[in-house]
């Protein structure tokens, strides 16, 4: 006998309740989706954003710190490193290229960031969208989310570390600590990084330390941008990114400079240590969300028990007609795996939902593009609870199994 016919007839009975329980599995299942799949999106954009700062070097202080506000512009005041460092480094052997980070001011919420034409393209990596990268002073090359247009001019303010200013606003303090006699010319625009440097305009370093009265770390007669620097005049900065030539070369490096007053630090090393504080917390998150996903499979499977129990006298009259104790069985069990599959996928799709908003909602707080793909962990998280959901459907059906015919009759 077909089972088909009655599992339609009684889910039709249900009417608003086949509705409401897997809307409710829905909501518990779409917390462990979203979660990890918001974890695992944070992972990729991060590492991609850390990808252009092989080795970082930085006064003594917060490794940390050095990486957020390095290679994220999570802007805070850092300890300078000697400017003759650039030149020591310039002239390593192991190095392949070395440009100076240099911060301090803000136009419209943007970080004005302060550093060479090398490195300003990637180390040759990219080129520029519009216009073209900067090759003088007073000249500026702005990221894909910066409002100026090629052209445009702009003078910069000053801005203590940790300042949150609205992007595309002047506030208030912009306008009380605007450098007025400083002028810079927008000539370019890089591509989409998909990093919080979209939101940075990127001028010439020297550009930088000469607003702030600090000379352009050349001696007097030369005019040019980027290393070698005048080691007696170059000022302090608070970030070196260093390329090395080889991965031993890199270990070499970050070894010796890891003494003498200055830290070097890989960013994978940081983002470890907080990918696994991230791991710790999404553990905890997943670890509730399954709790809750077991709690509502009981209260579920409660709620069918009283069902069927209302439906005894119908299944014991299909018995007493001659329908085998097997097909009440698979009736009873299809309706409930039916309904907790249908939540279990709704709430995938839930999932799913939720990190793509949550992850715009990260985007325009940090920069960071969180490219949402569907994963095959949550595939297979949905088919774990399916099965699981599945399993427990037995419950009420078996139950339902080894209830004689005159019992159910008289119920």
């Amino acid at each position: 006998m077909n089972p088909l016919p009655m599992v339609r007839a009684d889910l039709k009975a249900l009417r608003w309740l086949a509705f409401a329980i897997p809307l409710l599995v829905a909501v518990a299942v779409a917390m462990g989706v979203g979660i990890g799949a918001q974890e695992r999106m944070l992972r990729q954009s991060s590492a991609r954003a850390a990808d252009d700062f092989d080795l970082l070097i930085g006064a003594a202080g917060s490794q940390t710190q050095l990486v957020l506000t390095t290679v994220y512009l999570d802007l805070e005041a850092l300890p300078l490193t000697d400017g003759a460092l650039l030149n020591t480094l310039s002239k390593d052997p192991r190095v392949a290229a070395v440009a100076p980070i240099a911060f301090g001011d803000v136009v419209r919420g943007f970080p004005v960031v302060g550093t060479t034409p090398t490195f300003a393209g990637r180390w040759g990596r990219l080129q520029a969208a519009e216009g073209r990268l900067f090759a003088k002073e007073g000249e500026a090359v702005v990221g894909a989310d910066v409002s100026f247009k090629i052209g445009e001019t702009f003078k910069p303010s000053h801005a203590t570390g940790g300042q949150a200013h609205a992007f595309q606003e002047d506030a208030e303090e912009e306008t009380r600590y605007r450098h007025e006699d400083v002028t810079y010319t927008v000539v370019g625009r890089l591509p989409r990084l998909g990093t919080p440097w979209d939101r940075a305009i990127q001028v010439p370093v020297e550009s930088v330390w000469e607003t702030h009265g600090l000379g352009n770390g050349h001696a007097e007669d030369e005019a040019s941008l980027g290393p070698p620097f005048d080691a007696k005049v170059a000022p302090g900065v608070p970030a070196i990114v260093v390329k090395p030539k080889r991965i031993a070369d890199a270990y070499s490096l970050r070894g010796d400079y890891r003494k003498g007053g200055t830290m070097a630090v890989f960013p994978a090393e940081v983002l470890v240590g907080l990918y696994k504080t991230i791991g710790d917390v999404k553990d905890v998150l997943v670890a509730s969300s399954w709790i809750s996903n077991g709690l509502i499979f009981v209260a579920v499977l409660l709620l069918l028990l009283t069902l069927t129990g209302l439906r005894r006298r119908r299944y014991a009259v299909l018995r007493a007609l001659g329908a085998p104790a097997i097909y009440i069985l698979l009736v009873v069990w299809l309706e409930a795996a039916i309904l907790l599959a249908v939540g279990c996928a709704l709430g995938l799709l839930f999932g799913w939902g939720a990190a793509a908003l949550v992850s715009q909602a990260i985007e325009s707080e940090t920069g960071l593009h969180l490219a949402f793909r569907p994963g095959l962990n949550d595939g297979l998280f949905v088919i774990g609870l399916m099965a699981l959901g599945s399993f427990l459907a037995l419950i009420p059906a078996a139950l339902n199994y080894r209830v004689s015919v005159s019992d159910g009759l008289r119920s």
